[in-house]
This record gives C-alpha cells, sequence and structure tokens, in this order.
C-alpha cells in the first residue's frame, strides 16, 4: 500500500473504533515511512512484530519518542534456536539490541513462536527470567501453523500446549509483564476471534481477509472501504458458524479448516479487482 493509503486506512480504523493495531510482516522496518505515521496516530497503540536487524540508534530514539508504538523483537530461544532459523550471528545482535532498548527506557516485548523443536528452551524460567531482566515487558507466544510444506511435526502436541498454559499463567504470577498465547488465549473469549470478531488482517495488497493463516480475501481496500469490507457476506459466514471457529485442540482454527473456509471464498461472486493501490 502507498503512505496515503495506508495513513487512510488506520484513519478510518481510528473513526470505527479500533484502538491498536498490529504491525507484522514481512518486517515492517522496510518501510521508511512507518515511524512518521505511527507517530500521527498518539491515539492508537501499535505493536509492530519486528526481526530488530534493522533496528538504528536512531529508530531506538524514535521508539523512545514515540510511546504508542511497541517493538516486539521475534526470538525463537537461545543462540542455537534463533542463529538456526535466523541465521549466524542473529542472536548476538538482537541481544546487543534489546540492551540498547532497555537503557533508552523503551517498553518493548519480545514475539516467540513456539515450535515442537524450540519447546522446551522458551518455557524454561531462566529463558523468561533472563529476557525480563533484559528489560522485556511483553511476552507474545505464538504456536507454529505449518504454512510451510514439510513442517507438520514442528506443531507442538496437546501435551505440550497443556503445558504452555500451565506455564504462562506462572510467568504472569512472576513477572510484571503482559504475557499472551496465541491461540490459546483466544478460548477465554469463545474461540478464534478472526474475521472481525475481534481482528482482522490485511494483506500488504489491502486484500481484507480472516487472519494471516486464512489468507483468502472477497473484498479489498482497493475498491471498499473498511467498514465496507468487514460486513462481507464471507467474513458475515466466518463470525455467524461459531462451530467452525471452535479452537481444535489449541491450534489455529480457521487453517485446521481451510478447506472449508475456502468453500465459503468460492461461494461469494465478488470479482477480483486489479492488483495495485494507489
Amino acid at each position: 500500500m502507498s503512505e496515503d493509503k495506508l495513513r487512510s486506512v488506520i484513519g478510518e480504523a481510528g473513526e470505527l473504533g479500533v484502538s491498536f493495531i498490529v504491525l507484522a510482516g514481512g518486517e515492517p522496518l522496510v518501510r521508511r515511512d512507518i515511524l512518521d505515521i505511527t507517530r500521527d496516530h498518539p491515539e492508537m497503540l501499535f505493536l509492530m512484530a519486528t526481526n530488530g536487524l534493522l533496528i538504528t540508534d536512531e529508530m531506538v530514539s524514535r521508539f523512545k519518542e514515540q510511546k504508542n508504538i511497541i517493538p516486539l523483537i521475534s526470538l525463537e530461544g537461545y543462540q542455537k534456536d534463533t542463529d538456526d532459523r535466523r541465521g549466524p550471528g542473529v542472536y548476538e545482535h538482537l541481544t546487543s539490541t534489546i540492551r540498547k532498548l532497555k537503557k533508552a527506557d523503551v517498553f518493548f516485548g519480545t514475539s516467540l513462536t513456539i515450535t515442537s523443536q524450540n519447546f522446551e528452551p522458551i518455557v524454561e524460567d531462566t529463558f523468561i527470567k533472563d529476557l525480563y531482566e533484559l528489560g522485556c515487558k511483553f511476552f507474545l507466544f505464538l504456536e507454529y501453523t505449518p504454512i510451510k510444506e514439510n513442517t507438520e511435526d514442528w506443531v507442538i502436541n496437546q501435551e505440550q500446549r497443556s503445558r504452555l498454559t500451565g506455564k504462562v499463567n506462572s510467568f504472569r504470577s512472576k513477572y510484571s509483564a503482559l504475557f499472551i498465547s496465541v491461540p490459546g488465549d483466544e478460548e477465554e473469549f469463545g474461540g478464534c476471534l478472526s474475521a472481525g470478531r475481534g481482528f482482522i488482517h490485511i494483506s500488504a495488497e489491502g486484500d481484507v481477509e480472516p487472519c494471516p493463516f486464512a489468507p483468502y480475501s472477497d473484498s479489498s481496500l482497493r475498491n471498499k472501504s473498511l467498514k465496507e469490507a468487514l460486513e462481507s457476506d464471507f467474513l458475515k459466514a466466518i463470525r455467524e458458524n461459531e462451530d467452525h471457529r471452535d479452537e481444535t485442540g489449541g491450534s489455529c482454527a480457521l487453517f485446521a479448516k481451510r478447506e472449508w473456509v475456502k468453500g465459503l471464498l468460492k461461494d461469494s461472486e465478488v470479482s477480483r479487482p486489479p492488483s495495485k493501490l494507489s
């Protein structure tokens, strides 16, 4: 989306009562205008999921000035797990960046994608304590969803899922920080919050989707307002089918039932708009 289009979308979201937005990617900081845009919406909270590699000293200063933006540094665990997935030297670079954020008194957090491979080190008290003492005050636990072929064995099992719930509750009682588990915490709100029950996903091209793991759309902000897109038949059908929104043992409901989701989309008679935003 162009800068003007993104500003327009955020402005309309605010008018509809949206109070916080998650900026994800890809890498949000690739956009040189992103901190200018967030600066101009001080009434909204922005969670920025970032790999941290583009955070410069200048950006740290801007984060300090913009209290409405919370950088969430993506980690896979300690050095071995993080470097295995993100490249040699990444963990050391990120810990250095985290120390800079703490020194500047920036409120920041971490995004932790949990797989069967890194489950044990991530849920250990020592790992969470180390990050907390480094200044981390927001912990986002994301269960891995196998959108990449041949990674189904990365998904945590039911026993691990139950342990994760217990661990998160334990961390909440020990540390003065915010702990959120996705999709686990959604169960307290009647299951999956996608499709406008609690959130939606807007792609880089402006397609309005139920969630990042259900990248299907019958509405685009290229030719509709955000309000109009939220009223689409496709999103309504997902919101109104409570049985299909039930969590599937804790995993992503819409990803597990993606054939049903795609079937709903096929029933829509909305034609796809051109691929470029103004």
